[in-house]
């Protein structure tokens, strides 16, 4: 809002995103937790219509409870149901409830469908469920054993937040279908608490959601592969092959492959580059959290990396396959089509010679009417110049004889035939 500040500022006309700007780094705060806590975290993938479909639905849940409601075009909302906190927030691809429940105590991991908050069941689905976490935050004193509580082959647990806590998952999806992750307060302040534990949800959220290129990849490797063998092919081919006919036809399959790379190529990008995103979120987040070995067990860090570390490569080695490609066959098609435009040439050439060919003997062949009618007209002129001749001397005006007089014309109706012919071609020429 523009308006005059004080000692004699001037008005300062606001950028039209300064507010924005200015308040995206306060637009999802941590919130304080105690333990003994117990959260439950859902995300689901959301597209633009579905994502306003689920801002009303959830402005509805939270008026019919007597609660305020997300603003117009907010990204993020919180609210208090009783002994039940609701976090809600949306992102450009998905969006995320989170629940916070009172915790029994010492007893993590009680069914989580028994324990759902009746409200939950009034919010319809917003879009194809993603991610399902229960997170439990206890006191170090009440620790269970790790190994009861998950797979020893898959469990990771760090000492975290400068061994004020200790975070352990196996990243495994239980019969309920949750995602398990246990903390354990050592000396962490509610503040330190909820950050920790919202960095937990957020490494798990993103950890599945940079996977989402893993099975893109599996589905484009295929046809990728078989693209690099047509294209071994067709170069073999353009070895081999001669005439614009076969080069034309070489020239139109690549075509029709280089379409197709491009339309795959188009439709993988976004989540190829989503991955790598996403990927870079959960090092940021693991970095954040500060872990330190504890127990033996790997960190959560040191497992994800092993783990995920060769899906993201995956991911990017077919996208640089794919683009590889389309450069290669950029090149073939560009080496191909100077092939072809070359026949052109060489065509366009031969057929440049045959008309210059056909050109030279119709010129020949006009000089050769030219002299031809050059005779004829002469002949008809000579012949009317005898009927004159002939009227003369019946008259008494010719003092020669007809012959001779028609003889001596001879020549000069020729040359006057042919110097008339002659003015006609330069003239025409000349035009």
């Amino acid at each position: 809002m523009d308006r005059t500040i004080e000692n004699g500022v001037p008005p300062l006309i606001a950028h039209p995103s300064r507010g924005a700007i200015l308040g995206e780094i306060h637009a999802r705060p941590f919130a304080p937790l105690a333990a003994p806590q117990r959260l439950l975290h859902f995300a689901f993938m959301t597209d633009q219509s579905q994502a306003a479909a689920d801002r009303e639905a959830l402005a509805r849940f939270c008026a019919e409870r007597g609660v305020p409601g997300p603003a117009e075009g907010a990204k993020h909302h919180r609210t208090r149901l009783g002994e039940t906190s609701l976090r809600w927030e949306q992102h450009s691809e998905f969006t995320t409830y989170t629940w916070e429940l009172p915790s029994p105590g010492s007893v993590p991991f009680l069914p989580a469908t028994t324990i759902l908050p009746h409200g939950m069941h009034a919010l319809p689905q917003p879009g194809p469920h993603l991610v399902a976490v229960d997170l439990h935050l206890l006191q170090e004193k009440a620790i269970p054993d790790l190994e009861t509580l998950f797979d020893p082959a898959s469990l990771a647990a760090s000492l975290v937040d400068g061994e004020a806590g200790v975070a352990a998952t196996d990243f495994r999806a239980g019969a309920d279908g949750f995602v398990r992750i246990l903390v354990l307060d050592r000396a962490l302040t509610p503040a330190k608490a909820g950050a920790l534990a919202q960095r937990l949800l957020e490494v798990e959220t993103y950890r599945v959601l940079a996977l989402l290129g893993l099975p893109e990849a599996h589905r484009l490797a295929p046809s990728v592969r078989r693209t690099e063998e047509v294209l071994v092919r067709i170069a073999g081919t353009m070895m081999q092959t001669d005439g614009l006919a076969a080069d034309n036809a070489l020239l139109d399959e690549m075509t029709a492959i280089a379409a197709t790379m491009e339309s795959e190529a188009a439709s993988s990008n976004y989540r190829f580059g989503a991955s790598r995103a996403y990927d870079s979120i959960v090092g940021q987040r693991l970095e954040a959290i500060g872990e330190a070995p504890y127990g033996g067990w790997p960190t959560i860090a040191a497992f994800l990396s092993r783990r995920m570390a060769p899906a993201m490569r995956t991911c990017q080695m077919l996208q640089q396959r794919q683009l590889d490609l389309s450069r290669r066959l950029a090149r073939a098609a560009n080496l191909l089509r100077t092939r072809v435009d070359v026949a052109l040439e060489q065509q366009n050439r031969d057929l440049l010679s045959a008309m210059n060919d056909r050109t030279r003997l119709q010129l020949r062949l006009q000089q050769t009417v030219e002299g031809l009618s050059v005779a004829a007209i002469g002949y008809y002129v000579v012949s009317l110049f005898g009927y004159l001749a002939k009227g003369a001397k019946d008259a008494g005006y010719l003092p020669i004889d007809v012959g001779i007089a028609t003889a001596l014309f001879v020549p000069v109706a020729i040359l006057g035939v042919w110097l008339m012919v002659r003015r006609i071609r330069h003239g025409h020429r000349d035009s």
